[in-house]
């Protein structure tokens, strides 16, 4: 009979964020014993891998060759090798290289297992001292004001008020410019080179913080967290509503959709702020006032 032989594991594996004590012991065995590591960046992850003496085989996997070398990747899995994936620091495909790979083994019925450890957004998050019953995270900010003020909309009509995003050094300030000159009634945790040894965060509203990266002077240096906190005054709800789902439906439908398309239109519209059931509850009441 012929041999039948086992798939490799793919190894998810968090790195640490700026203090290489953070790595966990496990994930120290997994990136020592796996045949392999993929690596945002073979030169950075080369020094994170002397610091903890470990000796592997690293093999590029950056965000633009991520589609490309997953065929490699699952060809050297279903051969019987374990890869392991790591980031420049924190949990791979947060904002990271990593989720092609790991769709690419789904598919190919790959076990896939977490090695959890450091990430950014979740350590700011903890340290932000804002509800966190529930909360989002959007990656990093939009460079362009426009496309800020519309996420900043969607922001005020979440069903949380608190939301984790990233953000380079070199644009912090411009975006805390940006929601003061929006007059954006939000509270603000700014953290900076976190679990390094000039670790800081930056409270309070956003002309308090632009104050505080002030007088620090030198800001445009790491890596930002940025946690926002929408201010119960300053949430969009239901009572601002404008304009009824009715119309809104109606102007789609008169472009010739069917109520179900309409819907659809109304959902993708940057001005709605009606929830998809609100929105087939009025379809409804449209199909009565006028049936079929």
């Amino acid at each position: 009979m012929e041999e039948i032989k086992e798939y490799g594991t793919l190894y998810i594996v968090a790195t640490p964020i700026g203090n290489s004590r953070d790595m966990s012991p496990r994930g120290m065995q997994i990136l020592s014993e796996a045949d392999m590591i993929a690596a945002e960046d073979t030169r950075r992850s080369m020094i994170l891998l002397n610091k903890l003496e470990i000796k592997n085989r690293l093999v590029s996997n950056h965000k633009f060759n991520e589609y490309g070398k997953a065929n490699y990747f699952i060809n050297e899995l279903k051969a019987g090798k374990s890869v392991a994936v790591i980031t420049d620091a924190g949990t791979p495909c947060i904002s990271d290289p990593g989720n092609e790979l790991i769709k690419a083994a789904v598919a190919e019925g790959i076990k896939v297992v977490g090695v959890p450890g450091c990430c950014a957004a979740v350590n700011a998050l903890a340290i932000s001292g804002f509800d966190l019953s529930s909360f989002l995270f959007y990656g990093f900010f939009p460079r362009e004001n426009s496309e800020r003020r519309k996420l900043l909309e969607k922001m005020r009509r979440g069903d949380t008020r608190t939301y984790a995003l990233y953000e380079s050094p070199k644009r912090i300030m411009e975006l805390v410019d940006f929601l003061i000159n929006e007059d954006a009634d939000v509270q603000l945790c700014l953290c900076n080179d976190m679990t390094k040894l000039h670790e800081m965060s930056f409270r309070g509203t956003p002309q308090q913080v632009k104050e505080q990266l002030l007088e620090k002077g030198s800001y445009e240096k790491g890596e930002y967290a940025v946690v926002v906190e929408i201010q119960p005054d300053y949430v969009f709800n239901k009572v601002e509503h404008t304009v009824s789902p009715e119309a809104m439906l109606v102007d789609e439908m008169v472009k010739g959709l069917n109520p179900k398309d309409a819907v659809a239109a109304v959902l993708a519209n940057e001005n709605n702020s009606y929830s998809k059931n609100e929105l087939k509850a009025a379809s409804l009441r449209l199909k009565k006032m006028f049936g079929e």
